[in-house]
Order: C-alpha cells, then sequence, then structure tokens
C-alpha cells in the first residue's frame, strides 16, 4: 500500500536499504535505514508519530481507542495514570494524520459521489446564544460508504461554510458526478456555485447563462410546514441553482435527506465527550474541539469498522483495501 511505503525523510525516495538495527526499551527492536539516494541515515520512526516517544505504542492506543469512545479527558487521566498534559500530546500528534491521509483520499478519482451537508452545536467555553456560539460543527458525509470528507467545528460563518466548499471543490475535481444534498441550509449550494459554475451559451442573444458545472446537483430538503407562512412558499424539494443542460443524472425527492447524517450527530454525541449534553465535558476551547474531531475523523474513516455498512469507511469509498490497524497508523509518515 503506497500509503504504508516507508521513504527518506529528507529526500522523499523510496530507493531505501536497511542498514542495522537497535533495541530500545519499551519498543523492542527497530530498524536504521539508510537512502541510496542522498545517503541519509534515519530511523524507521522519524517523522512517524511514534518519533521521540517512550510510552508502549499499545498502551497509547488503548488512551485514544478509549477517548474516541466516549471517555473524557479526566477520565482518561484517572483510569490510565498518565498526566493530562502528556494525553493531550497524544491527541495533537494523532491529529496531524488528518490531514496527511486526507490528502492522500484526494489523490483518488470517483465515479460517483453524494454527500449530505448537515451542522451540530455544542457547548465550547462557556454558555452564549448559538448563534455567537464556536461550538458550531459542519459535516460533509460520503452517504454510501459514511466517509467524512468535512469535520470542521467553529462560528457558524461564511468563513466555515468557505472552509466545507474549499473540500467540495477539491472533490469536484476528482469526479464527474456529485450531487450535495442539504437540510435548509442554502449557504452550502450558495458558496459552491461561486465556485464551480459555468457558461453556458445558449445561442440566444444576451449574456451567457451561469450554471453549475456540468455533473454537479445540489437538492434542499426544507424543514418543517409552510402552510402558516404568508406569501410565497417554499417548496419541500428545491434544486434552488441552475444545473448544466448535460447533467442528466435526477434525484428521487425521497432521497433528498441528510438521514445518515443525522445518524452520525447521534453516534458523535455517545462518542465524543465535547457534544454529549448536559454534562460538564464540553470543549474549553474551538481548537481542542477541532483536535479530538480530528482523532475521531481518523480512527472512523480508516481504522473503526461502521456499525451499518460493515465496512471501514475508507475501504467503502475506495481509497484503501484493508482497513489500517493501530500499529500501521503510527508509524506512518507524516511529511
Amino acid at each position: 500500500m503506497e500509503l504504508l511505503q516507508l521513504k527518506c525523510p529528507t529526500c522523499q525516495s523510496s530507493d531505501i536499504h536497511s542498514h542495522s538495527p537497535y533495541t530500545t526499551k519499551n519498543h523492542g527492536i527497530r530498524i536504521i535505514y539508510q537512502c541510496n539516494s542522498c545517503l541519509v541515515y534515519f530511523s524507521e520512526t522519524k517523522n512517524t508519530f511514534m518519533e521521540g516517544l517512550k510510552t508502549p505504542m499499545s498502551m497509547i492506543w488503548l488512551v485514544i481507542k478509549a477517548r474516541t469512545d466516549g471517555m473524557g479527558l479526566n477520565a482518561a487521566t484517572r483510569t490510565f495514570e498518565f498526566a493530562k498534559n502528556t494525553i493531550l500530546s497524544w491527541e495533537r500528534k494523532f491529529s496531524d494524520l488528518h490531514q496527511v491521509l486526507f490528502l492522500y483520499t484526494l489523490i483518488h478519482e470517483f465515479i460517483e459521489v453524494i454527500i449530505e451537508g448537515d451542522e451540530a452545536y455544542t457547548k465550547v467555553h462557556h454558555t452564549v446564544p448559538p448563534h455567537e456560539s464556536s461550538g458550531w460543527t459542519l459535516l460533509l458525509m460520503d452517504r454510501a460508504s459514511r466517509f467524512i470528507w468535512e469535520l470542521d467545528c467553529g462560528t457558524k460563518d461564511r468563513k466555515l461554510f468557505k472552509k466545507a466548499i474549499a473540500t467540495l471543490e477539491q472533490i469536484v475535481s476528482r469526479t464527474n458526478d456529485l450531487s450535495l444534498l442539504t437540510d435548509g441550509e442554502r449557504r452550502y449550494g450558495n458558496l459552491l456555485f461561486e465556485v464551480c459554475y459555468e457558461l453556458v451559451k445558449t445561442g440566444k442573444r444576451g449574456r451567457p447563462k451561469k450554471t453549475l458545472k456540468r455533473g454537479i446537483r445540489v437538492r434542499i430538503k426544507n424543514k418543517g410546514s409552510q402552510a402558516h407562512k404568508k406569501g410565497r412558499k417554499r417548496p419541500k424539494y428545491q434544486s434552488p441553482w441552475a444545473e448544466h443542460p448535460e447533467t442528466t443524472h435526477t434525484i428521487e425527492e425521497t432521497d433528498i435527506h441528510a438521514n445518515h447524517a443525522e445518524a452520525f450527530w447521534s453516534a458523535l454525541r455517545r462518542k465524543c465527550t465535547t457534544f454529549r449534553r448536559k454534562t460538564n465535558m464540553y470543549a474549553k476551547s474551538t481548537p481542542g474541539s477541532q483536535r479530538l474531531l480530528h482523532v475521531y475523523w481518523v480512527v472512523h474513516n480508516f481504522i473503526r469498522v461502521h456499525f451499518t455498512t460493515r465496512e471501514v469507511p475508507a475501504v467503502a469509498l475506495g481509497v484503501i483495501e484493508r482497513r489500517l490497524s493501530a500499529h500501521e497508523i503510527f508509524h506512518m509518515q507524516m511529511a
């Protein structure tokens, strides 16, 4: 698997050979490698999660696994008898794998992608009105595989949605068929339309018509009853932005929903303590919440088997051939 291939940390060459073994106190025998291109010597843990760590890998994985199964930070400190800052440092290093795995995912091409977009709110630091809170988390999830494309937290404003659209823009470049389905939130489609549009010449006088790029569809399911509203009422299902005339694939109204995203929030509130309601385990800062979300992103997408599909999401999406073990994740080069 190319993702796990050992490379020289200096020149990124894969033309390397083992030079000599050495013994560590807690991790057994490890190997020193030499690059045949630049002749640099380096350890097998260079630029990996395990670089510089003395705690046994099995114990670190027990802590991270417990944290992504719903154990709070203070509870983990008491149970495993590690300092709070030690556990936080492991989570920070583990969350750095998010960027490596995300970029690896984007080197693949996809035949058809159906993405559900949704948002959830949780308390961060102290109680404020929801529109002022930085505890909003935005989710983009692949419907078929349950692969999470985006899981970002912050204030529910244009900046947060632009992060999601930047991800969608990269996905668009890897597929010719993308459908975005949301529950009433129009900012996904508005911002996507700003960056992914075409000018279609019809042969008629006037300016060319602006549409979404060929193969891109956006559908909205408006929640709630419109009966009590005065004036023009929104339909339950909408395609609010003009689509390219060559975009042929249609979506049935019964398929326009974000039910799988809603189910994900339910699971996240059980397994991620910062999202648990009516407790004092909320995140004390937005970066702290994002750190734990990135840890959960790695475990959800590449390690843990999804309870519905019975597959690891990255495997179901076709990104990797099999689930990754904790040992492989910990020894994956991050640079």
